[in-house]
């Protein structure tokens, strides 16, 4: 009987083969799985597990402190993340450039600069900072929501409290315009907006939607006052344990996540506009840009001193070709 029972255990192990031996990345984002952000992770999972023939799993996991989740990336505790470039300043200055506000014309060119030879080049500076920059993702085109009045003009933001990321670009800005801008984890928003520690935020309207702050603001202008990208970024170990073949297939794998992410983006802010709408919130869609732009003249001229001039002047003047 133990012979019949040894033999028949042998002959299951030798029909099933070897098991495969799997690396697990583990990859971290700060909104829900089903939202412009989440489809990255999921699309990653989806390609690179299937090209490494199940070598790999990918593991995706929320978490809404993205500084948390650079420097995680930083130290190897997790292997990489798609964070919104807010933070990554903090990390690697080169990246501010992108958060000028009115820098880029519409998505089309903000896309095309991002793919450019000059959206590479940043993302090569993340390596000096013991990170590895993958591909270029986005949030959007960022508006101005609050819970106190409808905003037409600059003047309509005087005192207003406005959550800002951790963001010296984007702080500056407000301040400027005469709102009180104060920096917060993304995680500390809902429960700031529902006390009142702030008035407002500013998102693109796929985090808006994503996150349901309609239910915490009631009016929303769209600004259209800066383009946010978002990026995705790995631990250099990584990158440098996959195989070159691997490695290709880890990049096939982000390209598809960022289509992903940029038809969701363009998906949320066709349909955004009427959702919010319907659920209760004013939305301001005609603003005086050029007031906006005027107001910011300061802030402008402190930019061209403190970033690189000629870069700016490159991004401003890209066209597809």
């Amino acid at each position: 009987m133990f012979r019949r029972s040894a033999l028949a255990a042998g002959i299951a192990a030798f029909l099933a083969g070897p098991a495969i031996a799997q690396t697990q990345i583990t990859i971290q984002h700060a909104l829900p799985a089903n939202s412009h952000t989440g489809v990255g992770p999921a699309a990653i999972k989806e390609v690179f597990e299937r090209l490494t023939n199940g070598r790999y799993r990918v593991v995706a996991q929320r978490n809404d402190n993205e500084r948390e989740m650079v420097e995680s990336v930083q130290i190897g505790t997790i292997d990489c993340t798609f964070t919104s470039t807010g933070p990554v300043g903090n990390f690697v200055p080169e990246v501010r450039i992108f958060d000028v506000p009115f820098l880029f014309r519409d998505t089309a060119h903000a896309r095309g600069v991002l793919d450019s030879e000059i959206g590479q080049q940043v993302l090569g500076r993340f390596s000096a900072r013991g990170l590895h920059g993958v591909i270029w993702t986005e949030n959007g085109f960022r508006h101005l929501t609050n819970s106190r009045r409808e905003v037409n003009l600059p003047a309509d933001l005087r005192g207003l409290k406005v959550r800002t990321m951790e963001n010296q670009v984007h702080m500056r800005a407000f301040t400027v315009l005469g709102a009180l801008p104060t920096p917060m984890a993304f995680s500390e928003l809902v429960p700031a907006l529902q006390q009142g520690t702030v008035d407002g935020q500013e998102n693109p309207i796929s985090v808006i939607v994503a996150n349901n702050l309609n239910q915490v603001q009631r009016y929303m202008t769209l600004t259209n006052h800066v383009y946010s990208p978002s990026v995705m970024i790995c631990n250099p170990g990584l990158m440098q344990r996959m195989t070159p073949a691997d490695r290709e297939h880890f990049m096939t794998a982000a390209r598809a996540a960022q289509r992903a992410n940029r038809d969701r983006v363009t998906q949320d802010d066709a349909n955004g506009v009427e959702l919010l709408r319907s659920r209760g919130m004013t939305v301001v869609t005609t603003v005086n840009t050029a007031a906006f732009q005027e107001a910011l003249a300061p802030a402008f001229a402190e930019w061209e001193r403190s970033l690189d001039a000629a870069l700016l002047r490159r991004i401003r003047d890209w066209r597809a070709n």
